[in-house]
């Protein structure tokens, strides 16, 4: 279940290339503070996708809210 959550939520996932480095941010709307910057498009979605993970996490083992989304 938490696997297609997670996808779900991924699909939301917005890139942008930085200008003065030309890296990739990329970002999740609805999930304040998921973000990551890495010098690849690939890499941005790796590290993004760890730190959504660890961020539900956290949020359900405190019992806080948690966007909702379509699995």
């Amino acid at each position: 279940m938490l696997s297609q959550c997670l996808r779900a939520a991924m699909t939301r996932a917005r890139y942008e290339i930085l200008q003065d480095d030309r890296s990739f941010y990329g970002e999740i709307p609805g999930f304040q503070g998921v973000y990551a910057n890495a010098p690849t498009v690939e890499g941005c979605r790796e590290e993004r996708e760890e730190v959504l993970e660890e961020w539900l996490l956290s949020r359900i083992s405190r019992s806080l809210r948690v966007p909702n989304w379509s699995v």
